[in-house]
């Protein structure tokens, strides 16, 4: 399970460091694609198994299922780690997730997520101040 956050700068080649707590989890050959909320989502090959079947299943007669498919896997690709515990992410999702510099990589229970520090900032800014209003909307979660 992968949960935390950690601060990392991306370098000027696109190459992000990956916590060490989340690279033995991840594996050897790992993906990464768009996320919602404009963060990059990074799958070990398992869950990413998973969700492939679960968006193989949604249908196809839907324009909505249609186009998420789309867009999750036209944005995926195969990942490993270099020696120094780095990825190197694509122009395209660099863009997407307006990676620059500084970098905030958070564990997501069977996901990592790669943010910008300011939106990861803003987001979880905003998600505290209505975090109590959330968990009462989710009826099936008790602490």
């Amino acid at each position: 399970m992968f949960m935390g956050e950690y601060q990392h700068n991306i370098d000027e080649k696109g190459r992000l460091i990956i916590p060490s707590k989340f690279r033995e989890e991840l594996g050897a050959g790992f993906v990464i694609t768009r996320g919602l909320d404009n963060c990059l989502f990074v799958y070990p090959r398992k869950e990413w198994e998973i969700l492939e079947a679960k968006l193989k299943s949604l249908p196809l007669t839907s324009a909505d299922a249609r186009a998420f498919v789309r867009f999750f896997f036209s944005g995926a690709g195969e990942c490993e780690l270099d020696k120094q515990g780095r990825i190197l992410i694509p122009i395209p999702l660099r863009d997407y997730a307006k990676l620059v510099r500084d970098c905030v990589v958070i564990g997501v229970s069977n996901r990592v997520e790669i943010w910008a520090k300011e939106a990861w900032e803003s987001y979880s800014n905003d998600a505290a101040d209505s975090f109590a209003a959330i968990a009462e909307k989710l009826t099936d979660l008790t602490f």
